[in-house]
């Protein structure tokens, strides 16, 4: 079979991913980003068992492992700071075969992009069209034009490649609630514990980085496109400043300026992940909110399974549908799951806030893992991703 050429929109985690797959089966890969370099905004990422078990088929489960913190427990507390669950990453090692690992998103996006030829990637080449000229798939961007036997569309919640070939699918809708991120500078005595803590239509997490920093992360039930009087840090002292220990030291540690903020969105269910030779990944195709943590988790198993149903078929039409038979049934299942969690999380009428709280506090944590098994249990097709 000649030599195939892909050209995957999109030079996040997911797009980088898939490039990875497909040029350690011999494909020639493309990977075209808008921005002027590959790299990521300053905030944390977590990868779980299923994430881990995607980049061992990469053959970077271990290297990206070592960029990271896994922490001994993690759970939910309340308002009061009493703990409502709590999670022993090494229960969720024996059952899942790996642990919760957490890392800086700029580290894991660099690990990926050292992984490919430094000649496919292309920064600042934003993508004005795609169309299939009956043999094969014209890219037009920034930096010319591009052929390719196959295209993948991984170019996030507001992917110009889903608006294009998808005109009539339905846009992102707003979850209801903003999100602040944010990294802590080095502490000397770090929490041994992550915790997300609840309170009424507010929320605030924090997790281990290396060297010391945590990451941090809080959601409030806001109306889209709201903005704080001052600054974000300022808002987040106005509204979490008196939350329990140890989240009042925890923002005393964040730069003024190094606070993210983002309304939080999801993308209504597609019909279909593919369209001719051209197929969406990630968020792209199921952006979802981040309660479970899985939105680049269920990129990196897209990535994985997509070079998979191409493997050995030189039919890319026929193996695109595979992989929407494979991935959209559960990547939407997921998404409708992250978005649950994240409105009962989101409760502020104290006498539903009391039940959520009460029903967490009585669920044990075996119940809590084994509900988690369709998400964390996934395994990637057989064959591992080589030449």
């Amino acid at each position: 079979m000649p030599q195939r050429a892909a050209t995957i929109v999109g030079g996040g985690i997911g797009g980088l991913a898939a490039a990875i797959a497909l040029h350690r089966r011999g494909w020639r890969v493309e990977v075209l980003e808008r921005a002027p370099e590959f790299t990521e905004i300053g905030a944390g990422i977590s990868l779980w068992p299923n994430a881990l078990r995607a980049l061992e088929v990469l053959g970077l489960a271990g290297s990206v492992r070592a960029l990271g913190a896994v922490e001994a427990t993690g759970g939910v507390r309340d308002r009061q700071g009493r703990w409502l669950s709590r999670t022993d990453n090494a229960e969720l090692t024996r059952r899942f075969g790996h642990p919760l690992v957490v890392l800086h998103r700029a580290d894991l996006l660099r690990a990926l992009a050292e992984a490919l030829p430094a000649d496919s990637l292309r920064s600042g080449s934003g993508v004005s069209a795609v169309r299939d000229d009956g043999r094969g798939v014209i890219v037009e961007h920034g930096g010319g034009e591009s052929r390719a036997d196959l295209v993948i569309g991984a170019d996030g919640l507001r992917s110009v490649v889903r608006g294009v070939l998808w005109p009539a699918a339905a846009g992102p809708r707003y979850a209801g609630y903003t999100a602040w991120r944010m990294v802590t500078e080095p502490l000397a005595a770090p929490p041994a514990e992550g915790a997300a803590t609840w309170g009424r239509g507010e929320r605030f997490g924090y997790t281990a980085l290396p060297g010391g920093r945590m990451y941090c992360f809080a959601t409030a039930s806001l109306p889209a496109g709201a903005v704080s009087g001052t600054s974000e840090h300022a808002e987040l002292l106005r509204r979490f400043g008196s939350w329990p220990d140890p989240v009042p030291a925890l923002l005393a540690a964040v730069p003024a300026d190094a606070v993210l903020r983002h309304d939080l969105y999801d993308l209504p269910p597609l019909s279909s992940f593919a369209r001719g030779r051209v197929a969406l990944l990630g968020d792209a195709a199921h952006a979802m909110t981040p309660n479970l943590g899985q939105g680049a988790c269920q990129a990196l198993e897209d990535a994985v399974t997509l070079a998979h149903c191409l493997d050995g078929t030189p039919d890319v039409t026929a193996a695109l549908r595979s992989y929407d038979l494979l991935r959209r049934p559960r990547t939407q299942a997921v998404a409708r799951r992250s978005a649950r969690l994240g409105t009962v999380g989101q409760l502020s009428w104290p006498p539903a806030v009391l039940l959520r709280d009460m029903a967490a506090r009585l669920t044990p944590a075996r119940a809590t893992l084994r509900a988690m098994t369709p998400v964390l249990g996934w395994t990637p097709p057989a064959d591992a991703v080589t030449r």
